[in-house]
């Protein structure tokens, strides 16, 4: 079972051409690697999903799982609102050889829960692959509702849930309610300390892709139970949990990378650069991270 710190990646581009910055991904990749980061989550929402057309969503999996070389797992967002474009992705993620998928849940068109149980149904029985759930109604109008995440745990392709919503008590029930080989991922920063304590196996992080090392210090402590050490480690990182929210993610998380140094601010529309009214909170949370930057803006 994959657990700890997941870094939710960026997927770097070049500022002027927008095209994917193949280098600086590969950087990322060892980076994370030689920080102690468990596991890498490519093309996810952080991953700028939303604006890579197809070929490009594929070709980022293979570098990521290239790259690591199996040093560390690699999941693979290939979540999409068709049904039949989620079974392409998740299938082009298996053969490019992947440990696991991520698929969000289908935004903007609404499903009902039926419509949810037999979306993610489908997708598991067409492709041999773990699979993980993801709920971020924030962001899709569709709410993954209890009774239909159990009615899913039950197919064994499917193996755990990332849950962005920051509701510890709904996390707490689907801990207390599902099998044990059914794993529970925080998608909320800000909480995922509380819900690795109640249970949970690991947190999908943005804060992870700039502050890795602290990030998986402290999933490691709250893993094995140390809610003490798992507390001082997060303190650090409180600040950025809020201000890399600043703004709609992954704006303010490709920013401060790039402020880092490590990659390009480039955002393709209908994302914008992060405003310059929302720069001084970034650099203030890093700086309480004790993050150094190396460009001046």
């Amino acid at each position: 079972m994959i657990s700890g710190s997941l870094v939710a990646l960026a997927t770097p581009l070049h500022k002027i051409s927008l095209d994917i910055d193949w280098g600086a991904l590969k950087a990322l990749v060892d980076w994370h690697v030689d920080q102690g980061t468990d596991g890498i989550v490519a093309v996810g929402t952080t991953g700028e999903s939303a604006t890579l057309n197809v070929a490009e969503h594929e070709s980022v999996i293979r570098c990521v799982v290239e790259t690591a070389a199996g040093r560390i797992p690699v999941i693979a967002g290939t979540g999409a609102n068709c049904t039949r474009e989620a079974l392409t992705l998740t299938k082009a993620a298996q053969k490019a050889g992947v440990d696991a998928c991520l698929l969000v849940t289908p935004y903007y068109n609404k499903p009902t829960q039926e419509g949810l149980y037999r979306h993610y149904k489908t997708i598991a029985e067409s492709a041999d692959v773990l699979q993980i759930l993801y709920n971020v109604p924030g962001r899709t109008a569709c709410d993954m509702q209890l009774e239909t995440v159990l009615r899913l745990a039950e197919h064994e392709n499917i193996v755990g849930i990332k849950d962005a919503t920051g509701d510890l008590d709904r996390g707490r029930q689907i801990i207390e309610q599902s099998a044990d080989q059914f794993a529970i991922y925080s998608g909320d920063d800000a909480t995922a300390r509380e819900l690795m304590l109640l249970g949970g196996h690991g947190n999908i992080s943005v804060t992870a892709n700039v502050a890795p090392a602290r990030m998986a210090a402290m999933c490691a402590a709250a893993l094995r139970g140390d809610a003490e050490q798992a507390k001082l480690e997060d303190a650090v990182l409180r600040s950025l949990h809020k201000a890399l929210f600043v703004e709609s993610n992954p704006i303010p998380v490709k920013w401060a990378l790039a402020q880092m140094g490590f990659i390009e601010d480039g955002l393709r529309l209908p994302l914008t650069s992060l405003a310059e009214d929302s720069r001084m909170t970034v650099i203030e949370a890093l700086q309480d991270a004790k993050i150094q930057v190396k460009t001046k803006f």
